[in-house]
């Protein structure tokens, strides 16, 4: 988890303030920080189980970045973000909440499975992890919207922010996720049909977040 963290740092570090993909990073690194003090602590097998699944997680978001960066194509859930990560138009409470829903709806689907078979277990057995990496991502949201959010005086009923952030649930992509991470399991035996069903959630998870970051005007 050391380097994991040490590699959010260091993008922190380099990428320009005001870039979607740093807005993203700047409040899940505070939050993995705090949270990474506490791992250790789940009830699932065996003492590395917590750690197994973060990594496994936070990987699936530090990997997209180092394939925009080499100029390769990142899943298509992370898509969106990287094309629009520059855009005026886009406010940076909708880039972090871009950034969520792709490591939410895509990413930890995939970490359950990876870190199953780094465990031998099923998903069953690490739904107290899930649970707490849940909970992890419902602190970063709350997170967001208070640092990111504009005042009760700027977020107006006609503000199309308001549609946009009304339209998405975490508890809904959360319940989705862990049924996701399921079937992927429960396919793991026939790898042309969990193939395209990776696909299709990776695909799906990526329309909704190119509705996120519609340019919005000011």
């Amino acid at each position: 988890m050391d380097t994991v963290v040490a590699r959010m740092r260091l993008l922190d570090e380099t990428l320009p303030p005001g870039d979607g993909v740093a807005v993203f990073n700047r409040v899940y690194l505070a939050v993995t920080e705090a949270v990474d003090q506490r791992i250790g602590t789940g009830r699932g097998p065996g003492p590395g189980a917590a750690a197994t699944l973060d990594v496994r997680f936070a990987e699936r978001y530090l990997a997209a970045v180092d394939a925009a960066d080499r100029g390769r194509r990142p899943p298509a859930c992370w898509r969106p973000l990287f094309q629009l990560r520059r855009h005026p138009g886009v406010r940076p409470l909708q880039f972090a909440l871009a950034g969520i829903n792709a490591h939410l709806g895509h990413d930890l689907a995939l970490a359950v499975v990876d870190a199953c078979r780094t465990l031998d277990c099923a998903p069953g057995d690490l739904e107290d992890e899930f649970d707490r990496v849940g909970d992890l991502l419902t602190t970063l949201e709350e997170r967001i919207r208070e640092e990111l959010m504009p005042g009760p005086d700027l977020l107006l009923l006609a503000d199309p922010l308001t549609h946009l952030l009304s339209a998405w649930s975490l508890e809904r992509a959360r319940d989705a996720t862990w049924s996701a991470a399921r079937a992927l399991w429960a396919l793991r035996r026939v790898p042309d049909v969990a193939g395209e069903f990776t696909d299709r959630l990776d695909a799906a998870v990526g329309f909704a977040g190119r509705m996120m970051l519609t340019p919005l005007p000011r």
